[in-house]
């Protein structure tokens, strides 16, 4: 099966909206989601610059969407302990979380101080996990240890499903880190995916009734470059390149 992972366009925060840059955004986003034949199902967060980034989309295609609660922003507060700043559980100074090794850990990051400090953050983490895993199960995948078993069925179900989620920067790599047994720490640290980006994952089944999910692109802008609309920055702390 295969996953597309879409954050939402250019945000407008403080109104929980998109900035007329993120509509131009969803619009050349939604030219793009309208050529893709046989989605499965599309999911999606509850906040507004979500559900108004996937709205352009669902209109071209004639959709609706399931929305989750728990695929709301992964925002359970914490206080940097460098800078002081109240807010998002990442973006920490590199002098701080680059020595501590629990953090590279796909398990042990979970018993660093900072991930402790809010004591709804770690309830909040499983509950994306076994949200997803309840939505991969109904197309026959369940998740045995570290990867999944499979009980394919006709489709659109089992192998040629292919689910879309309009989400957040945060949650889209709490979900990763559990489909590929990465730290949240490294993903939300190393990697950017920019407003109405396309992260592609898909299973690989050498072995029948075993699958693994493996990355096929991480944060495709292509859809905005194509309709000269640079790429936006937010939650970025250098400049995007747009070439």
């Amino acid at each position: 099966m295969r996953i597309i992972f879409i954050r939402h366009g250019d945000p407008d925060y403080i109104n929980d909206t998109l900035t007329e840059k993120g509509v131009r955004e969803a619009t050349l986003l939604a030219k793009r989601v309208s050529k893709w034949e046989n989605i499965t199902d599309i999911y999606c967060s509850p906040l507004g610059r979500a559900a108004k980034t996937a709205s352009y989309s669902l209109a071209a295609l004639d959709r609706e969407a399931v929305t989750y609660p728990w695929l709301k922003e992964f925002s359970y507060y914490i206080d940097d302990p460098t800078t002081g700043r109240h807010g998002v559980p990442w973006d920490f100074m590199p002098e701080y979380w680059t020595e501590i090794e629990d953090m590279y850990d796909r398990k042990n990051w979970k018993n660093t101080e900072i991930y402790r400090s809010n004591p709804e953050l770690l309830p909040a983490y499983d509950e994306v996990c076994t949200g997803l895993d309840n939505i991969l199960a109904k197309y026959g995948y369940k998740r045995y240890h570290n990867y999944y078993v499979t009980e394919h069925k006709e489709t659109p179900d089992g192998q040629d499903a292919t689910i879309v989620f309009f989400c957040h920067l945060g949650v889209t790599f709490v979900m990763m880190s559990h489909l590929l047994g990465i730290s949240p720490a490294v993903l939300l640290h190393g990697f950017y995916i920019a407003p109405t980006s396309v992260t592609i994952l898909a299973t690989e089944e050498r072995i029948p009734g075993k699958a693994i999910f493996r990355t096929q692109v991480v944060g495709d802008t292509s859809h905005l470059l194509g309709g000269n609309e640079p790429v936006s920055t937010s939650g970025y702390f250098t400049d995007t390149f747009n070439g």
